[in-house]
């Protein structure tokens, strides 16, 4: 993967740079981005274009990049971390395609991918118990992003 300019320096990234994340503003701009992905996959399946996708992927990946240079320099992990772990994630999850696991149809894909999930995040801490709350805050991220954009719920 190229990455370009700043992105290529993550310390530009940082705090000491006045990176700040006052009142929760990453959280908000991530589900904002993430919105606007969905903007984007839109246009393109309506009208071919990708243009808008390549730049709303673009803005969400950099939110990527700001919560991972935040995590590290909290000592808690890297970027790097973020992307073996995707990747370790990834290949255990999908046997199916880097192992030898032989699946008859899309069904059985979604049961041995339960199957190893739930596998993976025994005796750990369950995010999905926090999902609830997560749904909840993001209603009222997307409320405020489209406030601040002028749209009301019933706008398509």
């Amino acid at each position: 993967m190229v990455l370009y300019g700043f992105l290529l320096d993550r310390t530009k990234l940082s705090r000491k740079n006045g990176l700040v994340d006052e009142q929760g503003i990453f959280v908000y701009c991530t589900i904002e981005e993430a919105a606007e992905v969905i903007g984007g996959i839109n246009v393109l399946e309506e009208t071919g274009n990708p243009e808008n996708l390549k730049e709303e992927l673009g803005d969400l990946l950099l939110q990527v990049f700001m919560h991972a240079q935040i995590a590290e320099e909290e000592g808690l992990f890297t970027l790097d971390d973020v992307a073996k772990g995707v990747t370790e994630k990834m290949i255990r999850r999908h046997p199916h395609v880097f192992g030898q696991t032989k699946v008859r149809d899309a069904q059985q894909v979604l049961v041995n991918w339960e199957a190893i999930k739930s596998a993976e995040k025994e005796g750990k801490t369950d995010a999905a118990d926090y999902l609830p709350q997560a749904f909840d805050e993001a209603e009222r991220l997307i409320d405020a992003a489209r406030q601040r954009k002028g749209y009301r719920k019933s706008d398509p």
